[in-house]
């Protein structure tokens, strides 16, 4: 039985030993969220805004070499987890989220400084909202019963896995790009006004593309079987 029962001491009260929701809770898989990868991709999500301050700031040395380190962490980290079998359905998750902050961040601060125009950066925030949404949907709608506000923080819990669609892997590189090259602009003593006015419109069309096609691409977001979760912990 999933549920047993014991015989209180001195009143002869039936008493649960173990309440249904504690048992629910240990039948759900957990994955271990602790690995190199992930510290990694994390140490990332803590850069963006640090970078974000910089730009404000004017202090463009440092938030170019800041922005270098989410770079190459993101190649790094994704090596490591496939090298020594680390991939984690977490991992799906905070690696992108990773990316869409520092592209979120870096996308206002520009704007606001003036370097990045208003119109790329409303297109490049809507598409990340909406993808927002999405995802907060799908993690709700898969989320193991009990459904609480604590259980769908957990991370732990997997229940769902993004893939990223191919023209997305392709835009996501194409704005770290411009992002990055729109950074470092004022350390630059040579006039590359054209080349980035033609980089902001093509990554105007990967963005908008990208997002689309979420929309029809099959198994974009996958939601987990009760086996698959278990193959991650």
């Amino acid at each position: 039985m999933l549920i047993s029962f014991a015989y209180s001491t001195g009143h002869g009260a039936v008493s649960k030993k173990k309440p249904l929701l504690n048992v629910l809770k240990q039948l759900t898989p957990h994955e271990n969220i602790y690995t190199i990868p992930n510290i990694l991709t994390f140490s990332r999500l803590v850069a963006a805004p640090i970078v974000g301050y910089l730009v404000l700031h004017d202090q463009h040395a440092w938030a170019v070499g800041l922005f270098a380190y989410a770079g190459i962490t993101d190649l790094v980290d994704g090596w490591i987890a496939r090298k020594w079998n680390l991939q984690t359905v977490v991992g799906t998750v905070i690696d992108p989220m990773a990316d869409k902050t520092l592209m979120t961040i870096l996308t206002v601060c520009l704007a606001v400084k003036g370097a990045l125009p208003i119109w790329l950066a409303f297109i490049i925030l809507g598409r990340d909202v909406g993808l927002a949404i999405t995802a907060i949907y799908y993690r709700w709608i898969s989320l193991p019963p009990p459904k609480t506000f604590s259980r769908y923080w957990d991370f732990s819990l997997p229940s769902a896995e993004v893939h990223p669609t191919t023209i997305s892997k392709y835009n996501t590189a194409l704005q770290l790009g411009l992002i990055g090259a729109t950074t470092a602009m004022p350390l630059l003593t040579i006039d590359v006004s054209t080349a980035m006015t033609a980089m902001q419109y093509l990554v105007a069309t990967t963005t908008i593309w990208s997002g689309t096609s979420y929309l029809y691409t099959k198994d974009a977001v996958k939601i987990l079987s009760q086996d698959q979760k278990s193959e991650w912990t």
